[in-house]
């Protein structure tokens, strides 16, 4: 028996060792055909009468305490705060307060529109922007109405006497 040559490598590029020969490989198998979930388990009701619906599809579960998963708020001037309490007590009870809420607010505000974002209560702010001023008015129209009474006062005392 005279031995042959081996034949030569075909052209076109690289070939795995082996004389060429492609090692014997299994197809893939073809990808599992789509159609319907597979059932999974549920436990049964909860006894009682009560039901407890399936979870949702998809197996999405709510986050854990509350979380929103936004950013978080910028922290509020605390001169904003301040303003706001100072604005109602003005409005409510003590009017000699309402200026200080007014010169406040507005710093608070003139404070918060400069911080570019990063302080937060602007709504407080003017809030006990607007509240200095309505309680401003409200003691202007008491002042004049005492000044008011005391020239009545007066007038009538010099009449009456």
């Amino acid at each position: 028996m005279s031995e042959q040559p081996p034949p030569p490598p075909p052209q076109g590029g690289w070939q795995p060792p082996g004389g060429g020969q492609p090692p014997e490989q299994q197809p893939p198998p073809p990808p599992p055909a789509p159609g319907p979930p597979a059932p999974s388990y549920q436990p049964p009701p909860p006894a009682g009468g009560t039901y407890q619906p399936p979870p949702a599809p998809g197996g999405y579960q709510p986050p854990p305490g509350g979380y929103s998963g936004g950013a978080m708020a910028p922290p509020n001037d605390s001169q904003a705060t301040l303003a706001m309490i100072l604005g109602i007590v003005g409005l409510v009870c003590c009017g000699l307060v309402a200026p200080v809420a007014f010169f406040i607010g507005n710093a608070s505000r003139n404070r918060i529109k400069a911080s570019g974002g990063t302080l937060g209560g602007s709504g407080m702010a003017t809030a006990g922007f607007v509240m200095g001023i309505i309680g401003m008015v409200e003691l202007v129209l008491v002042i004049l109405y005492v000044i008011v009474v005391i020239i009545a006062a007066a007038a009538s005392s010099r009449s009456g006497g």
